[in-house]
């Protein structure tokens, strides 16, 4: 039922900026910090993985019955999603797939508890980007079609939809002074979106940083 992504899909690309890692032992280690600026690029336009985030997902008729039993609420609406009081999150992934992120304890719960007739695992080896800053939705125009400053004024609907050519998963996850998005994609493509998305940052003013600069 979990997702395992023990390393980023991204990671050598990662190591090459020589960033601050967290002091996790395990490959699942996370960055930091990339130098001195990522504040400043963050209230711009900053680009981070979040690719090392726990996840697991479900789908079918019974998983809205079985994860409520779990305790997990879930969202009310195909393609919305909820926070976790743990900071994580619940996307509904229309109507009988869901995806649970970012809480350890859930997510390992999910894991370990017998699935119910009905529901059967989606198997999630994604990379996972934050994008945040002032000139974010610059980004997002440059590269899609949709405006998202529309999901900004919907801030619990999650899109399905392509960027710089790539299938992604992207909801608004606005927290602070600036919007932030999160994006999943397949991980096969994980490189190339980074690499795309790190250059027009860039060229906008801003760039890739840590984890925690992210708004």
């Amino acid at each position: 039922m979990i997702s395992s992504q023990p390393l980023s899909p991204i990671h050598g690309l990662l190591e090459a900026m020589h960033p601050l890692w967290s002091s996790e032992t395990s490959e699942a280690k996370r960055v930091i910090r990339i130098d001195q600026r990522d504040e400043e690029r963050a209230a711009i336009l900053g680009l981070a993985d979040l690719s090392h985030q726990n996840r697991a997902g479900a789908k079918g008729r019974g998983t809205a019955e079985w994860l409520s039993k779990l305790g997990v609420t879930i969202p009310s609406q195909a393609n919305s999603w909820c926070p976790l009081p743990s900071g994580g999150l619940v996307a509904r992934l229309g109507n009988t797939e869901f995806l649970v992120e970012n809480d350890a304890t859930l997510v390992e719960k999910i894991m370990q508890t017998q699935r119910a007739p009905g529901v059967y695992p989606v198997l999630h080896q994604d990379a996972a980007f934050g994008l945040c800053g002032a000139r974010v939705n610059e980004l997002l125009l440059q590269t899609c079609n949709i405006d998202f400053r529309m999901l900004d004024a919907q801030p619990s609907k999650v899109v399905l939809t392509s960027i710089a050519g790539v299938g992604i998963t992207i909801l608004s996850k606005t927290n602070g002074k600036y919007p932030s998005y999160r994006i999943w994609c397949d991980g096969t493509y994980g490189i190339y979106l980074w690499e795309t998305l790190a250059e027009i940052a860039t060229e906008l003013g801003g760039g890739c940083i840590g984890v925690d600069a992210v708004q």
